[in-house]
């Protein structure tokens, strides 16, 4: 039952928002693309080195002129706006009266900002974010899907940017449309510039270089944007497949689509009119969907799914409880779970949280488990560092289970780890120390105060008001009662100390396709005595004589853009260490405002009180409600197993149920 709020970070440095440092000179442009490159590009700076074309209220509205009269479009066509961007095409379809837009693209950042502007505007436009070659819509669902400002090729293979049209494809209706906007890869391959740079606006200049890949198949491109006050705030490289007529054509076909037709070339005159790179001359691509209508499916009786959950065992000590064993209160948690799910009636639950009999009585029962309800956050006989265990032996047993698998578990459950990782994806973390257990002596390369926490561990174990040090002597004195009091043997984190607000963030569902970012909540300090550390420490979740104890969580109030980098880092986190159906961030802000990762808690505290529940209730979902979202969205993410996992899944058990 951890509903643990501990901290890490690195030290202050210059947002790279390519994800690397400045190179200089490169022989070889090819080897420094990422295979996933455009899952990152995609951002404020992208908004600025090609604001001349996609940020042109003027392009936009003559691209929209031209395209839906190709099209055909009517108002009441239901319109598919596929990596849509910040959605520009959609809010000027809107703005001419079209009723059933719908926009989708994989950058959360651009998706943000087009529900931004859609809200801001009044019109009535969808946007979501989710992965082109999957989409989730039923077939025969679109009359126009359109694939505009050339956004297609960025994929690794061939094989992928065909899995884009094959869902289109099945989204269409029949006889409808698409209409594909795509780089001239003919004329590019002769005309691309070797090396270019222009001004953005009076503070900023980038510089581009391109090349051919070795196959000659793809336009490699790198791009280092500079501010003329703070130097080189990105360094990043990307790969685009060109695309000629004639291949266009046959992977359209393959498809599955008919009457391929060309329209005249497309170009856009930008007012920088300097390097318009893959957008100076782009091929225009229509085709009809030629298919019948998808038969559609009988809806099934809803059949009820029963769950196991499964709990901390209330027979065996646990050390990070005040008196190592559950007291009533832990018994009132459980008490209330339980109350929640009884309103399920989707579901019918069985509990376990004997440990000492746990796998055989699930291989008693496996037959009858739809699903398992992981909720034993203490760990496999109460051990904080066998908690990746449940999830290893339910994927040993081939039972699905909601929440995080193991690997995800052993990254998160070590904080330096996670920190390293944060740090590589260029996410904010305070500067810290990794001491040893053998460590006597230790350098501390930054200022106090600072904050001493065990480097593994939840439930904010070993974490204590003591643990802040506003001198060496408090710093050893706490790194002292963490490794005494606390009986910890481990390694320890010194962190500069964040004296800004303390957040969380939640998320339920699995980024991109679907999920929700609950509202972000701060801790509120203000009934605390002068002179206590603002921390939210062991005194906080387990003693109630402590003045920690009447700290309330409250919804945070964020500048917006700060709000919106920390949840784009936190799904990003969530993908990156794999993370599922629901996790839990939480930052800290500096001095200066400036938010850094403290931990990432996948499987986070499932209590009524927790803090999970407390962002929940703030977004207007009761906790029953809450529990059921994630259920739910565990369900969903199972329905998408592939038939080979289905398969392999079903042999195993077949085996056990033999007994061989």
């Amino acid at each position: 039952m951890k509903d643990e709020t501990s901290k890490e970070k690195p030290p202050p440095r210059r947002k790279m928002t390519g994800g690397t440092k400045p190179l200089g000179p490169v022989s070889n442009l090819e080897e420094h693309v990422r295979p996933d490159w455009w899952r990152q590009i995609f951002n404020s700076i992208y908004l600025k080195t090609d604001a001349d074309v996609v940020d042109d209220q003027n392009i936009t509205r003559k691209e929209v002129d031209y395209f839906s009269e190709i099209l055909h479009l009517s108002p009441d066509d239901k319109i598919l706006d596929l990596c849509c961007g910040q959605g520009r095409h959609s809010l000027e379809l809107a703005k001419r009266g079209f009723k059933d837009v719908e926009g989708l693209d994989r950058s959360h950042y651009l998706i943000q900002k087009a529900k931004a502007q859609a809200k801001k505007e009044g019109l009535s436009v969808r946007f979501r974010e989710g992965d082109a070659r999957r989409l989730h819509y039923p077939p025969d669902t679109f009359d126009a899907v359109m694939l505009l400002g050339n956004s297609f090729g960025y994929f690794e293979t061939v094989q992928d940017d065909l899995r884009v049209l094959k869902e289109i494809f099945r989204v269409l209706k029949p006889w409808r449309r698409f209409i594909i906007d795509v780089a001239d890869g003919e004329y590019q391959r002769e005309h691309f510039q070797l090396r270019s740079w222009e001004w953005i606006d009076k503070n900023l200049f980038v510089c581009r270089e391109r090349s051919l890949a070795l196959d000659g198949q793809r336009l490699i491109s790198r791009e280092v944007v500079t501010h003329v006050g703070k130097g080189v705030i990105v360094d990043q490289f990307y790969a685009e497949r060109l695309y000629t007529r004639e291949s266009l054509y046959e992977l359209l076909k393959t498809a599955g689509f008919n009457d391929v037709t060309f329209n005249d070339d497309f170009s856009s005159n930008s007012q920088r009119n300097q390097d318009l790179g893959m957008m100076e001359k782009r091929i225009v691509v229509t085709a009809v969907v030629r298919k019948e209508w998808t038969p559609l499916k009988k809806k099934k009786r809803i059949e009820v799914k029963n769950v196991v959950v499964i709990l901390g065992d209330p027979y065996k000590p646990d050390r990070i409880k005040p008196c190592c064993v559950f007291d009533d209160d832990d018994l009132y948690t459980i008490d209330r779970l339980k109350e929640a799910l009884r309103e399920l009636k989707d579901f019918r639950f069985t509990y376990l949280c004997t440990h000492d009999t746990l796998i055989q009585d699930l291989i008693k029962m496996r037959a009858k488990i739809d699903f398992v309800f992981n909720l034993c956050d203490e760990g496999f006989s109460n051990e904080a560092r066998r908690e990746l265990h449940v999830p290893a032996l339910l994927e040993m047993l081939s039972i699905p289970y909601t929440g995080s698998g193991p690997q995800c578990l052993t990254f998160c459950y070590d904080k330096s780890l996670v920190r390293g990782i944060a740090k590589e994806m260029d996410i904010p973390v305070p500067e810290a120390v990794f001491i040893k257990p053998e460590d006597t002596a230790f350098e501390l390369l930054f200022d106090f105060p600072v904050i001493a926490k065990p480097n593994f561990g939840d439930s904010s174990f070993g974490i204590t008001q003591r643990s802040v040090a506003y001198s060496p002597e408090e710093l050893t004195n706490a790194i002292s009662e963490i490794r005494e009091k606390f009986g910890y043997d481990k390694p320890i984190l010194v962190e500069e100390f964040l004296s800004g607000k303390d957040l969380s963030v939640g998320i339920i569902g699995n980024p991109p396709e679907s999920y929700t970012a609950l509202p972000i909540v701060e801790e509120d300090y203000s009934s605390l005595p002068e002179g206590f550390p603002r921390i939210c420490g062991y005194e906080v979740k387990w003693l109630p004589e402590s003045p920690y104890w009447n700290i309330q969580s409250v919804r945070a109030e964020l500048p917006e853009e700060v709000e919106r980098n920390i949840v784009e880092w936190c799904l990003k986190l969530f993908e990156r260490v794999e993370c599922r159906d629901y996790a839990r961030f939480d930052w800290r802000l500096d001095a200066k405002g400036n938010p850094k990762l403290l931990e990432v808690n996948p499987n986070p505290g499932w209590c009524w009180d927790g803090h999970l529940a407390k962002m929940a209730a703030i977004a207007g979902m009761p906790y029953g409600e809450m529990l059921e979202a994630i259920l739910k969205t565990a369900e969903a993410r199972m329905l998408h197993l592939n038939k080979d996992e289905r398969a392999t899944a079903r042999g195993i058990n077949k085996v056990f149920e033999s007994g061989e």
